[in-house]
């Protein structure tokens, strides 16, 4: 599985670590779900290799606010994404900001959830953005979508089934 955040924020960016600002709830909602077996510091991002999930954003250039990106950067991530894709196979994308998945594969209607398209063969949901700046989705709810995903299509690496447990 590959989640791709929209782009690294200036915490993130600093750090180096995807979904480091503190109250950012990416990494409780990943581990409340039931994909890490305990919750993960985001220095540990690496540590989802052996689970069998990957990190990427849409956008390299960190922002204070995912909406100063210009259309035409997400469009070119969008690009950039989807060769990744071709290149390392997952399984599954999961997009971390509805917004950006809108503009950057010109589906304006999509909505959160499980998607009609593939990209290259791996089936997409599109789930909210866990930044604290997104008030629309709470923890609870970030949580119940992340174990809808993962009930659905998520089977960790074989070695690391029984700790994802």
């Amino acid at each position: 599985m590959l989640f791709c955040g929209i782009n690294p924020g200036l915490y993130s960016a600093a750090t180096g670590f995807h979904f480091a600002r503190p109250g950012n709830r990416f990494w409780p909602a990943l581990h409340r779900s039931g994909f890490t077996p305990r919750l993960f510091h985001p220095s540990e991002n690496r540590g989802l290799l052996e689970l069998g999930c990957g990190l990427t954003n849409l956008v390299n250039r960190a922002t204070a606010s995912a909406a100063e990106l210009r259309h035409e950067e997400l469009v070119a991530g969008g690009r950039r994404l989807a060769a990744k894709v071709r290149r390392y196979r997952p399984r599954v994308v999961a997009f971390v900001g509805l917004g950006a998945y809108r503009i950057a594969f010109a589906e304006p209607q999509a909505i959160v959830g499980l998607q009609e398209r593939r990209l290259h063969g791996a089936r997409v949901w599109v789930l909210p953005s866990p930044s604290g700046l997104n008030a629309n989705y709470q923890l609870p709810e970030l949580v119940n979508l992340l174990r809808m995903v993962r009930q659905a299509t998520w089977q960790p690496s074989s070695r690391n089934r029984s700790a994802a447990k």
